[in-house]
């Protein structure tokens, strides 16, 4: 812990100076450095402690104006995983008075001092007394200890997350959503916390010391990963790193790792991989080293960890020509794909067979009304329905039948999301944009949980920056028989929906029945326009 003449000699020092004096000690005893700094200031070495251990060095200073350990002391000891700090009390005339020390709990501890225990104050002649070299020993054997039984047990990446709220009136549920964002993409939510802010830090987001209480919490609950609610800028995504030492990602690219995770198809693997490498662009150039955290599946949307599945290492390493090469190679692709459906839907337009598109919130149940619509109980015309968000990312097509109107094409959609990324809208604009060759569009709304007028409005906006609003459309309100009864009888009134279960294959007859008056009344006016058109030409004649 050093010697009562080095303590003699800062406690001097800083009242001569009138400043704080700091020197940092290895495990051997040598002085590495020595800072007129408080702790959080002094100079340190770059610290490479490992996951199981501590850095390595003790942080030894003076308070020129007495006192025990600050909060910033503490603070140091903390963020910098130190062996332990130690402050020296120096007020009267430079003579050393009582020694405060202190390091850090195991993970997992809980108490006063979760993070770090505090020494009884000792005065000079004693500074030896303390075995810190045992205590660090025994510090790093428990963290050890503790790191190989919970990777005995980790099987997902475990996440704390963060909303900042600056008075939204959906804050909570945004949190909420964020939640489920994070399960889907595989993990373990141990932490949330909603954090109201009504002017964001230009580095932080959240301030430094709201990012030293989740450094606090990742230490204590091993959590790796802290995702926001918010999208972060590049320059903000590093500052957190550094300042937290856990992956940071944003909602944006949470969402672009789930689409990569749930891609099937040639098509949806191409736009989730265009959408990333957009997305990623402008922080990979200059980004250097940091490259390698990204893509470590190797392009295998399986593998790899949150925020780093799709495009793979080799492919984000590229320089900006061919990073830009990349991008024009799946624009093409992207474009033969559009072309192909087009002659799809150009057959059927031949056939004169209505198309109904399936749209809504992401998890509102689509693909389950999909089934019970086409009767498809088995593979391969069942189509995929989990309880995740984004769980179909392409669309698929099956035929039904409709009383009056005979034979129809229902086309499931990708789900939307309020707020989608940019990136993503332009990626699978051209699977959203044949929703504008159906003859109807089926909005259907998750009449069950919370929020279902935003996720309407959020569906809304989608289409009308699409312009599709104005189509005929239907509203199914689905998971009704899960819905509160003046919830849902609320929502009939407001939305003019239809109440079903998809799941439970109830409602579908009124719900077919009103598809069947909107595809008439869309085909009464089709005809009325043919014959007005057959009139205007024979004037001509």
């Amino acid at each position: 812990m050093g010697s009562p003449e080095l303590a003699r000699t800062l406690a001097e020092l800083a009242h001569e100076i009138r400043r704080e004096v700091s020197v940092l000690i290895d495990r051997r005893g040598r002085i590495l450095s020595v800072s007129v700094a408080d702790a959080k200031a002094a100079e340190l070495p770059a610290i490479r402690a490992g996951e199981n251990r501590l850095a390595g060095y003790h942080l030894l200073h003076a308070h020129p104006k007495g006192g025990p350990l600050s909060k910033g002391d503490l603070s140091a000891l903390f963020l910098n995983r130190l062996d332990a700090v130690s402050a020296i009390d120096a007020k009267n005339e430079g003579q050393p008075g009582p020694i405060y020390t202190a390091h850090l709990t195991p993970p997992g501890t809980m108490g006063e001092e979760e993070d770090w225990r505090i020494l009884p104050p000792v005065p000079i002649f004693q500074i030896d007394d303390f075995d810190l070299g045992a205590q660090v020993s025994a510090l790093e054997e428990e963290i050890a200890r503790a790191a190989r039984t919970r990777e005995s047990k980790k099987d997902h990446e475990r996440a704390l997350l963060v909303q900042v709220d600056q008075g939204e009136f959906d804050a909570e549920e945004r949190l909420d959503e964020l939640v489920e964002l994070a399960r889907t993409a595989g993990a373990e939510v141990v932490y949330k916390e909603l954090i109201f802010r009504r002017n964001l830090k230009a580095g932080t987001l959240v301030g430094a010391g709201k990012l030293e209480e989740l450094t606090s919490k990742a230490y204590h609950l091993d959590a790796d990963l802290l995702i926001f609610g918010q999208e972060l800028g590049a320059a903000q995504a590093r500052e957190i790193e550094a300042a937290t030492g856990l992956k940071v990602i944003d909602r944006t690219q949470l969402i672009l790792d789930i689409f990569a995770l749930h891609a099937q198809g040639v098509e949806s693997r191409l736009q989730v991989e265009l959408a990333q490498l957009r997305y990623m662009k402008p922080r990979l150039l200059g980004a250097g080293a940091k490259l390698s955290r990204i893509g470590g599946g190797g392009g295998s949307a399986g593998a790899g960890a949150i925020g780093t599945r799709g495009p793979g290492e080799t492919k984000l390493e590229l320089d900006r020509r061919r990073i830009n090469d990349r991008l024009s190679f799946l624009e093409k692709q992207l474009e033969g794909g559009s072309l192909r459906r087009e002659e799809r839907r150009k057959s059927r337009e031949r056939n004169a067979i209505p198309v109904v598109s399936i749209v809504g919130y992401t998890n509102a149940g689509k693909s389950t009304l999909l089934n019970s619509f086409t009767h498809a109980t088995d593979a391969p015309r069942r189509v995929l329905a989990a309880n995740k968000l984004f769980a179909t990312l392409r669309p698929t097509s099956r035929q039904g039948f409709i009383e009056g109107i005979g034979p129809v094409i229902f086309t499931d959609t990708v789900g939307f999301i309020r707020d989608l990324p940019k990136d993503l809208t332009r990626a699978f604009r051209a699977t959203l944009e044949e929703i504008g060759d159906a003859d109807v569009l089926l909005h259907v709304v998750d009449a069950a949980s919370p929020g279902a007028d935003t996720r309407l409005s959020s569906v809304n906006r989608i289409l009308e920056d699409l312009g599709f609003l104005e189509m005929p459309t239907v509203v199914a309100l689905n998971k009704a028989d899960a819905a509160e009864p003046d919830l849902l009888a609320r929502a009939i009134d407001r939305m003019d929906g239809v109440p079903v279960s998809a799941l439970k294959n109830t409602g579908i007859p009124e719900l077919k029945e009103a598809l069947a008056d909107a595809i008439g009344q869309v085909q009464r006016q089709e005809m009325a326009q043919r014959e007005e058109a057959k009139e205007v030409a024979a004037q001509y004649r």
